[in-house]
């Protein structure tokens, strides 16, 4: 089954450039680990959640805003595209996730197939 796993990060918390990720170990050690199992088959790191722009439709009218639609203790800051064989696989990758380790969380959310 293919699952998003939506890693969020704290409102203010450590802002992490992909360079720095490649060179933390808490990170490079997941990241062996899930690439060796091709557990991954996609995703990305996002800009922060001040760099949203947020688009509404009212009537004819398009509607934008700077940031996140709501405000929150968590934003996205990436995503990954997994597949595994049932939820529980994926929880358990979750719960060894850096960020899930590291004060934010990460949301697993089964795909439409």
């Amino acid at each position: 089954m293919k699952y998003v796993l939506f890693i969020c990060t704290p409102v203010g918390g450590e802002e992490l450039s992909p360079a720095q990720i490649a060179d933390a170990p808490r990170f490079t050690s997941y990241i062996d680990e899930v690439r060796s199992r091709d557990i991954v088959k996609g995703g990305a790191r996002l800009r922060p959640s001040t760099d949203a722009t947020t688009v509404r439709v009212q009537g004819d009218e398009v509607l934008l805003s700077d940031g996140p639609f709501v405000e929150s203790k968590e934003y996205v800051a990436g995503f990954d595209l997994i597949e595994v064989a049932d939820l529980d696989e994926a929880i358990a990758l979750a719960s060894r996730h850096p960020a899930a380790l590291g004060g934010g969380s990460v949301e697993v959310r089964p795909v439409w197939e």
